[in-house]
C-alpha cells in the first residue's frame, strides 16, 4: 500500500511538472487558473515569438484599424476588459497582448532573462506578425515603455498613440553610461521595503526596492493597495500560481531605467514624427506625477486631458472614459488610410 501511495504521488509530481515547466526555465500558467474569470469573455489566441508563446487578444471586425493596447506591471490584458467593449462597439479592431512573463503568455524564472529590449523586440515580432497597419497605440506604465519604443522601431504601422501614467527615461552620453549603475545603488542602499511602508510612502524609488527584495511579491494585495476592487484581485492573481511565475512582476520595476541611451534613440524618432498623440494621465498618480509634461514638452502633435479622479491603473479606475475618449480621438484624427476605409 505504502509503494502504491508513493508510486502515485510521483506520478503526480510528474504530470505536475510537466504541465507548468514546458521546457527548462520557463512556466506557463495552467489554463484552469482562468477558468472562473468574470468579465473577461474573450477568446484567447496565441503566437510563438522565439522561446515564448506569447498570448493576446483580438476583438472586433478583423478588417478594421487596429488599437494595440499595452498593459504594465504587475497586470496583464484583463486589465482592459471594461474598455475592449466600448472600442469594439465603435467599429474598431483590438489587440491586447500580454507581455512575456504576464498574463497567459508563457514566464521565464530567471531574472535575467528580461530586458526592456526583450520586451520590444517580442511587440515589434507581433505587429508584423499580425501585420497591423494604421494602428492607434495605448499604453500604461510598462505598456508606454514598451510601446513607445516599438513605435519608434515601427513607425509606418502607426498612425495615432494615446499615452497615460507611463514615460520613457532616457539619456546620453556619461549620464546614459551610468544612470542605471547609480539607480541599482540608490535600490541596494534604500534596502528592503515592507508593504506597509510602501503604503505609507508611495514613491518609485520605494516601489523598486519592494519589487525587487520581497521573496514573494503579493500581486493581489499590491493591486488592493493601488485601488483595485476586491471582486477582481482573483484575476490579477491568477497568471502566477507560486513564486517560480513571477520573476517578470519583481524584475520589471527594477529594469525602468535600464536602457536609457536606447530610449534617447527612440526619443529622437517620437520627436520627429507627425502622428497625434493623446496625452491622458490622471490626477491622482504617486508613481509618475506630473510626467505628461514630457510629452507635452517633446512631442510635435499633442492633445491633452486630465482624467480625475482615477490612481494609477486608469483602466480600472476610469476604463469607460478612458475608452470614449479614445474612441473620440481616433473620430477627431483620421489617417488617410482610414478615410479610404
Amino acid at each position: 500500500m505504502r509503494q502504491f501511495i508513493l508510486s502515485a504521488l510521483l506520478t503526480t509530481l510528474s504530470v505536475y511538472s510537466w504541465a507548468e515547466e514546458i521546457s527548462p526555465g520557463i512556466y506557463r500558467t495552467p489554463d484552469s487558473r482562468f477558468a472562473q474569470l468574470e468579465d473577461y469573455p474573450f477568446k484567447s489566441n496565441y503566437l510563438q515569438i522565439g522561446d515564448y508563446r506569447i498570448h493576446y487578444l483580438d476583438e472586433g471586425p478583423a478588417d478594421a484599424a487596429p488599437i494595440l493596447l499595452l498593459h504594465g506591471e504587475p497586470t496583464w490584458s484583463y486589465l482592459y476588459r471594461k474598455m475592449i467593449p466600448i472600442l469594439t462597439a465603435a467599429g474598431h479592431r483590438v489587440i491586447a497582448p500580454d507581455l512575456v512573463g504576464f498574463g497567459k503568455s508563457d514566464k521565464p524564472a530567471d531574472r535575467s532573462d528580461y530586458s526592456h529590449s526583450m520586451q520590444v523586440d517580442t511587440i515589434v515580432k507581433l505587429v508584423q506578425s499580425l501585420q497591423l497597419e494604421d494602428t492607434t497605440f495605448f499604453g500604461q506604465d510598462w505598456g508606454g515603455l514598451v510601446g513607445l519604443r516599438v513605435i519608434a522601431a515601427q513607425p509606418k504601422h502607426f498612425s495615432r498613440a494615446v499615452v497615460s501614467n507611463t514615460g520613457l527615461p532616457s539619456a546620453e552620453g556619461i549620464q546614459g553610461w551610468a544612470g542605471y549603475p547609480l539607480f541599482k545603488a540608490a535600490v541596494w542602499w534604500q534596502g528592503a521595503v515592507t508593504l506597509e511602508e510602501l503604503q505609507a510612502e508611495t514613491t518609485f524609488p520605494r516601489w523598486v526596492a519592494y519589487s525587487h527584495y520581497i521573496d514573494d511579491l503579493p500581486v493581489g494585495e499590491l493591486m488592493q493597495f493601488m485601488g483595485a476592487n476586491d471582486s477582481v484581485v482573483a484575476a490579477y492573481e491568477a497568471p502566477f500560481p507560486d513564486r517560480r511565475y513571477k520573476s517578470g512582476v519583481q524584475v520589471m520595476p527594477y529594469l525602468v531605467p535600464s536602457e536609457l541611451q536606447n530610449n534617447a534613440t527612440a526619443w529622437k524618432i517620437l520627436e520627429q514624427l507627425d502622428i497625434p498623440f493623446l496625452v491622458a494621465f490622471t490626477d491622482s498618480d504617486p508613481i509618475t506625477k506630473g510626467g505628461y509634461q514630457t510629452f507635452l514638452d517633446r512631442i510635435k502633435h499633442t492633445e491633452h486631458v486630465t482624467i480625475k479622479g482615477a490612481g494609477h491603473f486608469v483602466q480600472e479606475d476610469a476604463g469607460e472614459e478612458l475608452a470614449n475618449l479614445i474612441n473620440h480621438f481616433i473620430e477627431n484624427n483620421p489617417s488617410q488610410a482610414s478615410s479610404l476605409r
